[in-house]
C-alpha cells in the first residue's frame, strides 16, 4: 500500500520535511492539531496539557495496557497563527534524543482538501538519521491516516 505521507530527508542534513495531503477542509486540518480530544484519538496518547497559544505548552503521555507509562512528550509554542501554522519543541522524556524544532504549515488546497507541511529540524545530522532509523516514516504515515479517519467523521 502506497503511503500517502511523504517523508523527504536530504543526505548532510539535520532536517526531514514530512508532507501529507488530506481529504480535509483546512479548518478541520488545524482543528485536529488543536483540539486536544481529536489529538488524543490520532495520536493515541492521553493530553495532558495542550496551551494552543504563542508561548503555549504542550504534554502528551502513553501508556501500555496495564497502564504504564512508557512515552512522555512536551514542548513549548512559539507561534501559533489559526489555520495556519504551529511552532513547536518536541521533546521526548527519557529517550537518547534531543529537542527537535518543528515547524508545522496548513494549506487550503480547494474547499475540501488541505495539505501539511512540516519541517523537522534535530541537534546533528546524526541524530535526524537516527530517528530514521526507526520506523518513524510507518508511524507518521499511520497516525496521519488515524487522523483523515477521525476528522473525516466530524464533517
Amino acid at each position: 500500500m502506497e503511503r500517502k505521507t511523504k517523508v523527504s530527508a536530504e543526505t548532510g542534513k539535520q532536517e526531514i520535511v514530512v508532507t501529507r495531503e488530506f481529504d480535509l477542509p483546512l479548518e478541520l486540518l488545524f482543528k485536529a492539531y488543536e483540539d486536544p480530544e481529536i489529538v488524543a484519538q490520532w495520536m493515541g496518547t492521553k493530553v495532558l496539557k495542550l496551551e494552543n497559544r504563542k508561548h503555549g505548552a504542550y504534554e502528551f503521555e502513553t501508556s501500555d495496557p496495564k497502564g504504564n507509562v512508557v512515552l512522555r512528550m512536551n514542548g513549548v509554542i512559539p507561534e501559533f497563527v489559526p489555520n495556519r501554522k504551529i511552532t513547536r519543541t518536541f521533546e521526548m522524556e527519557n529517550t537518547p534524543f534531543a529537542v527537535q524544532l518543528e515547524f508545522l504549515e496548513f494549506e487550503k488546497l480547494t474547499e475540501d482538501t488541505s495539505k501539511l507541511t512540516m519541517q523537522i529540524v534535530y541537534k546533528s545530522v546524526e541524530l535526524r538519521d537516527q530517528m530514521l532509523k526507526l520506523p518513524f516514516t510507518q508511524g507518521i504515515n499511520m497516525a496521519h491516516n488515524r487522523l483523515q479517519e477521525i476528522v473525516t467523521k466530524l464533517k
